[in-house]
């Protein structure tokens, strides 16, 4: 299976706290990875390392065979084949959503105008929000700014698109609609790394779940092993208690 990203014993500090500590863990092509855990065991801060919105302390990020954190990589670049999508949407609130799909292919990707908004009008029809392209990101609903934010990552055609807890600021009522979105893409065969609390979500969709604990990777395997018959007793009890809630 071809590797899309490999990580080797990545640490990250804030200070004297240790966040991430010495995690192994790789995505490969094709594949949807799942990372659950509860708030505070570090399932953010590994996928903004990932993307470097935060620099590792220590490790290495290996993308096409060659170590991104030794300097000499273009970290804007390499940022260009991630696409993020992020809690709180981060639209552009002054540009339509025609615009904020567009805007970054034509400053980063150097793609014409033109080009630009057919890519971006493919994928907001994909995300079923081809027909909001005038609207300002202020008129839309939360659920309909996600599925922007979703186009706009994709219009960028990353290798990988990483979602870090997608649905967690939605309305109850608009969470379906976005995981309808990322099932979709899911099938489509994207490859996805996944933040995220739906726990119904990770189970149906994932090729494989992560369980994050304290900051290491406490266990990890195929959905129905996690769920069904973990092997960690912080894992049984993780669960234990999300599943109860839900």
């Amino acid at each position: 299976m071809e590797k899309v990203i490999d990580i080797q014993h990545l640490r990250k500090s804030f200070g004297s706290n240790e966040i991430l500590k010495d995690i192994d863990f790789s995505v490969n092509k094709g594949e949807v990875v799942c990372i659950i855990g509860s708030s505070g065991s570090g399932k953010s801060t590994l996928l903004r390392c990932i993307n470097l919105l935060e620099k590792p302390t220590d490790g290495a990020i290996i993308y096409k065979g060659e170590n991104i954190l030794d300097n000499k990589h273009d970290i804007y670049a390499y940022r260009t084949k991630l696409g993020m999508v992020f809690q709180q949407f981060n639209l552009f609130n002054n540009h339509n959503v025609l615009s904020n799909c567009t805007v970054g292919q034509i400053k980063v990707l150097k793609r014409s105008k033109a080009e630009a908004e057919k890519v971006a009008m493919k994928y907001l029809s994909v995300v079923g929000m081809d027909n909001y392209i005038n609207a300002k990101p202020k008129q839309l609903s939360g659920g309909q700014k996600q599925r922007v934010a979703i186009a706009r990552a994709l219009s960028m055609e990353p290798d990988v698109l990483l979602f870090d807890e997608p649905t967690s600021a939605l309305d109850p009522e608009m969470v379906g609609e976005v995981l309808a979105v990322m099932k979709d893409l899911a099938k489509s065969g994207l490859t996805m790394l996944v933040v995220t609390h739906e726990m119904g979500f990770a189970s149906e969709v994932a090729n494989r779940v992560v369980f994050m604990d304290k900051g290491v990777i406490a266990e990890e395997g195929r959905p129905e092993q996690i769920f069904n018959n973990p092997t960690q007793e912080r894992t049984k009890e993780f669960l234990k208690r999300v599943l109860n809630k839900q």
